[in-house]
């Protein structure tokens, strides 16, 4: 009985580990959801922050705008934590903000930067 019950516990064991392709891991939607994909959202966006420059200039331009933004009192937490990323001077702003008036602060206080060239304003109004 003993031996038994250690047969199946280190089968239920193995079967918790074992991947196998014919399980599907998604839970599929009810009839009237759609499940949500972003495959053709993410592949319009070109600027991520793995494309930030490492050379110098880009990288306190960066590091001005954050501060900058940080700064501000007026933005919110979400607008704080935008992506900002830097290449060749051009500055992308990215992620959610909470108003028309945010994106517009965050855009200005990047534009005010010295070394940047242009400002990509990609940053979306969050819905409520």
């Amino acid at each position: 009985m003993r031996n038994t019950v250690l047969v199946l516990a280190t089968l239920a064991a193995a079967a918790c580990n074992r991947t196998d392709s014919a399980v599907s891991t998604q839970t599929s939607p009810a009839s009237d959801e759609v499940a949500a994909d972003n495959t053709k959202r993410n592949q319009h966006e070109q600027i991520t922050s793995g494309d930030q420059a490492e050379n110098a200039q880009d990288r306190t331009i960066t590091q001005r705008i954050r501060q900058g933004v940080v700064a501000d009192d007026d933005i919110s937490v979400t607008g704080k934590n935008v992506k900002i990323v830097t290449v060749d001077g051009v500055v992308t702003l990215r992620g959610p903000v909470k108003s028309v008036e945010e994106k517009t602060s965050i855009a200005k206080v990047a534009k005010q930067v010295d070394g940047v060239k242009r400002v990509e304003n990609q940053l979306e109004i969050a819905s409520n």
